[in-house]
């Protein structure tokens, strides 16, 4: 994105943004609309919240300004208000309720600025069972089904570090909504609330695989599909120094270069065999445990077989 760096500049360029602090993907979010050319206020507590390092290391933080605010002293409402009452977007990513109690929910700002888009950013939605209990991007992709996909048949799920549901579902479906309301707003005149919550975005993520499992081109088990890790040519393989290189040869043409640079061309007939994909499987780990992870990478280098090493 070539806008990180430089406030003031870019699509967004403009737009005004108050972020009640907290951590994860609402501060995730912001960043993107200042990297957008926003300019975001950042409304940080005493003593606020952090990541437990130098804040000057926090990425998230990046092209945005910021201001103290105790939120429950007697003048702290008041002065989100002001700063909302000149806001395009305002979000916030507290427990349901929460800011209402504070003085700075939905309504107090409308009532200040109706044009204003309230972004709201939560893990299980602002009502249902599950509101108001706490959660973390694992428990969110966990009842969603999406973390039941990932990883080997004969082994657990594998964590997706906390990107799956707190960045992609979270932050990217809060900045695509608020984005679109703000659309809406300068259209209209009339600001809107919107509500992201990490399991409706998680669960929105796998669309297509319900498509592919209702029409009979997925099962609903690990390791047993196409881009699962099921397929031979859609995977990883370990290298002779213990690193990893990442295959993804699913098309024919990809797939027979693939083979190819291996030295498996006797192997072509196997891509469309299931039968043959533990053979397949074995013969490519095999010739990937034979050179290390460097070798490999030389050897695919300006190839369209579609492999790439696994960095660190």
């Amino acid at each position: 994105m070539t806008t990180a760096g430089t406030p003031g500049h870019g699509p967004l360029s403009g737009v005004r943004v108050v972020e009640l602090a907290g951590i994860g993907p609402g501060p995730f979010a912001a960043m993107l609309l200042a990297d957008l050319g926003a300019d975001v206020v950042r409304v940080d507590r005493p003593g606020g919240p952090g990541l437990g390092i130098d804040p000057a290391h926090d990425v998230t933080n990046r092209n945005k300004r910021s201001v103290v605010v105790d939120l429950k002293a007697p003048d702290g409402a008041a002065r989100v208000l002001d700063l909302a009452g000149r806001a395009d977007i305002l979000l916030e990513g507290y427990r349901p309720g929460v800011a209402e109690r504070l003085g700075v929910g939905p309504a107090d700002c409308h009532a200040r600025n109706a044009r204003l888009v309230y972004g709201r950013m939560t893990g299980w939605g602002q009502d249902g069972p599950l509101a108001d209990r706490a959660g973390h991007d694992v428990t969110y992709i966990a009842l969603t089904g999406t973390l039941g996909m990932i990883g080997r048949a004969d082994g657990p799920p594998a964590i997706p570090a906390n990107l799956l549901g707190d960045y992609a579902g979270g932050s990217l479906y809060l900045v695509v909504g608020v984005l679109a309301a703000l659309h809406h707003a300068r259209a209209t005149g009339t600001g809107q609330v919107v509500d992201a919550a990490i399991v409706d975005g998680a669960a929105h993520l796998s669309a297509m695989i319900h498509g592919m499992l209702s029409a009979g081109g997925w099962q609903d088990r690990r390791g047993a599909n196409l881009l699962d890790g099921g397929c031979p040519y859609y995977g990883t393989y370990e290298t002779a120094d213990g690193g990893h290189m990442a295959v993804g040869a699913l098309e024919t043409r990809f797939y027979a270069e693939f083979l190819h640079l291996l030295g498996l061309d006797h192997l072509a007939g196997a891509r469309d065999d299931w039968t043959r994909w533990g053979e397949l499987r074995e013969e490519v780990a095999a010739r990937f445990r034979s050179r290390t992870r460097d070798e490999w990478t030389a050897l695919f280098a300006g190839s369209d077989a579609c492999v790439a090493p696994v960095l660190s």
